[in-house]
């Protein structure tokens, strides 16, 4: 046999062979030499280096203050002044509007009840003798004998305004009252509350029945008394006509 095998056209032919890619430590692969960077690339190094920038200068120029205030002092002035801004409102509403309250120099404090034995009850009239067609007005007055405010039921439910003559008991307020009420007063040592009562001539038994011998007080001489719970006043005299 004279015929010899050719090898194949591209086998005798000599390639350069290709550079091999680098490898950087972190793995990734390094871009060929004479490869410029990409836009993005020189974006990302412009703004590290003028994030260096700012902190060297906030080092230099006031420590770390200068540079919060640069990057982050928007938001925090915001948040200083919503909290300043929330607390005007707080105070300036409850001026204007709220009602004031009494200072603690003007506010007494809290008055006990006054004791018995410094209270006094006295009974009086407007005249001490009435024509026929007058109506006596009668007083009872309590006044606070201590030295010190104190508190005192002024209310019908602790006044009687009893009216005799003789043996005869001719009226009493409490008779028919349709309902009693309570009123505390707070008296100042040595001051005094009064009440009025305009007795129209009528007489009253208790629990309001009828009345057997008549509606009207006659003429004569009658006797005044004021009660306020267990106080009695010293009797009261007065003429009717």
């Amino acid at each position: 046999m004279g015929r010899q095998d050719t090898p194949n056209s591209g086998a005798g032919r000599n390639r350069s062979p290709k550079p091999a890619a680098q490898t950087t430590a972190a793995g990734k692969t390094a871009p060929r030499a004479g490869r410029k960077p990409s836009p993005a690339v020189y974006r990302r190094r412009r703004l590290f280096a003028g994030v260096a920038l700012l902190l060297v200068l906030g080092l230099i120029g006031g420590g770390v203050a200068t540079v919060t205030s640069l990057l982050g002092g928007a938001q925090q002035v915001s948040a200083e002044d919503s909290t300043q801004g929330s607390s005007t409102q707080g105070t300036g509403a409850a001026q204007p509007g709220a009602t004031p309250s009494s200072s603690p120099s003007a506010t007494p404090s809290a008055s006990p009840t006054c004791e018995q034995k410094l209270v006094t009850v006295k009974a009086a009239t407007n005249k001490t003798s009435y024509a026929a067609d007058e109506k006596p007005v009668l007083s009872l007055t309590v006044t606070n004998g201590g030295k010190l405010p104190c508190k005192v039921n002024i209310g019908t439910s602790q006044m009687d305004f009893l009216i005799t003559s003789g043996s005869d008991r001719v009226f009493s307020s409490a008779d028919c009252q349709a309902a009693t009420t309570d009123l505390v007063k707070t008296i100042a040592p040595g001051k005094s509350e009064t009440a009025n009562f305009p007795w129209p001539r009528n007489r009253s038994v208790q629990g309001c029945g009828q009345v057997p011998d008549g509606s009207v007080a006659g003429s004569g001489y009658y006797v005044f008394i004021a009660k306020l719970g267990a106080k009695v006043s010293p009797p009261t005299v007065f003429q009717l006509s």
